[in-house]
């Protein structure tokens, strides 16, 4: 751990990756990534540094104390073959110092910057071109401003992946440039509850694969179908998770994405009155064109399933309140009949008739008692005691070719015998 000192000054970063990754401290591992031994190429005269550091190519300095980048020429010897950089949790609040580190690591992919108080910091002139070799960029958490973030985006021609998680934002100001290679937007837990801002996105990053919004209640999807149909021409995956969509008609808008196939809605005022199944039947039957919901596969038999269910659903609702999609089903496999409930509950009595010697009698009998418990019903009725009777079940709809099944296990439940009303029960006394 750093000394006082450092944590009133902060650490460089070659301060931090000397000591986390040392050899005494990171010992050599093989395995991809791990554990490369990384000898500086260049004579590093009067430098406080190890000769030798672990490396690994994917290199975590989260929660370190850096606010600064240190010598730019050790980091330069040391770090020429990383690809991934965790910084997060650190004290980085100066671009220059981040612009120095990621400069000097040319086959850098990867930066997490989540957690570094960025708020109000300015990039300053040529800052962001050092970025510009980053496929997947990480700025949870750190209220980094727009303007910051269209300058970076600019400068990464290369970018792919952008994380905005938690950063407070509450609007989406229009961008000056479009960043046509990003795949995917993480932005969740923010404050965006307008449609208005969602649909900046569309210009902002045509290219657009994965949109993840989950924790920003947004409130409904305003936009026709021939605005929505162009607006994200590539989406193939959106993630609204605990938004404020209360409406059907909002679910219906996202066929209009011509590409989408994935999407996770849970936690949404509309589904709440719904049970589980319920919930996902009518959400599927919606859909017609997605292949994965809330993150499990849709089989041809479950959508099958569940648009049959969805028509049933809607039975006897009054044809002005029925949606569209109803009417497109029905096309498909027409007007259903209600299927018949059946009553799959275990029977818990039976009627059946005790015959003994010349006597019959109508019993009504618990299907839950044993066959002890039995007798000693019986016991008034045949006017036997338990131990010099024994017990007989015939089938009536059954006939066994062994005659009727001797009831001869005590503890025996006598639901296991599936008996059912108007089967005999035959007691026959024991001879002595």
């Amino acid at each position: 751990m750093w000394d006082q000192v450092d944590q009133e000054t902060g650490r460089t970063f070659m301060q931090a990756i000397s000591e986390k990754y040392s050899p005494e401290n990171f010992p050599y591992r093989r395995g991809p990534g791990m554990g490369v031994v990384v000898v500086p190429t260049v004579a590093l005269q009067g430098s406080p540094m190890k000769e030798r550091l672990n490396l690994p190519s994917i290199l975590v300095v989260n929660g370190s104390g850096v606010s600064r980048a240190g010598d730019q020429v050790e980091i330069a010897a040391f770090c020429a073959h990383v690809i991934e950089l965790d910084l997060s949790q650190n004290t980085l609040k100066d671009w220059g110092e981040i612009s120095k580190i990621v400069s000097n690591i040319p086959n850098l992919h990867c930066l997490n910057l989540s957690f570094n108080p960025l708020a109000g910091v300015a990039l300053g002139p040529g800052h962001s071109r050092a970025f510009c070799r980053l496929r997947s960029l990480v700025l949870n958490n750190t209220e980094v401003s727009w303007d910051t973030v269209f300058v970076l985006t600019q400068d990464m021609p290369e970018l792919e992946e952008l994380f905005l998680c938690r950063n407070k934002y509450r609007s989406v100001p229009a961008a000056p440039a479009a960043c046509p290679t990003l795949r995917l937007l993480q932005i969740t837990d923010n404050g965006l509850q307008d449609w208005e801002e969602v649909r900046r996105f569309g210009s902002m990053f045509p290219g657009l694969d994965t949109l993840v919004m989950a924790n920003n209640y947004l409130v409904s999807i305003q936009d026709g179908g021939g605005v929505l149909e162009g607006l994200f021409p590539n989406l193939r995956s959106i993630n609204l998770h605990n938004s404020g969509l209360n409406r059907w008609e909002d679910i219906e808008k996202l066929n209009f994405f011509p590409k989408l196939e994935e999407v996770r809605l849970q936690g949404i005022p509309l589904l709440q009155t719904y049970t589980n199944t319920e919930r996902r039947s009518l959400m599927i039957a919606q859909l017609p064109s997605i292949s994965s919901l809330n993150g499990s596969a849709v089989s041809a038999g479950e959508r099958e399933d569940a648009e049959r269910f969805f028509i049933r659903y809607h039975l006897g609702y009054p044809e002005e309140e029925l949606p569209y999609r109803y009417h497109c089903l029905v096309t498909k496999y027409g007007k259903l009949e209600p299927l018949a409930e059946i009553d799959l509950r275990p029977r818990c009595r039976a009627q059946v008739e005790v015959h003994c010697e010349d006597k019959v009698v109508q019993v009504d009998v618990r299907l839950d008692q044993t066959v002890a418990e039995l007798k000693k019903q019986l016991k008034q009725v045949v006017q036997l005691p338990t131990n010099h009777m024994r017990v007989y079940y015939i089938d009536k709809e059954v006939c066994c070719p062994f005659g009727p099944e001797e009831m001869k296990y005590s503890s025996r439940a006598l639901h296991s015998y599936s008996i059912r009303d108007g089967d005999e029960i035959l007691v026959v006394p024991k001879t002595k």
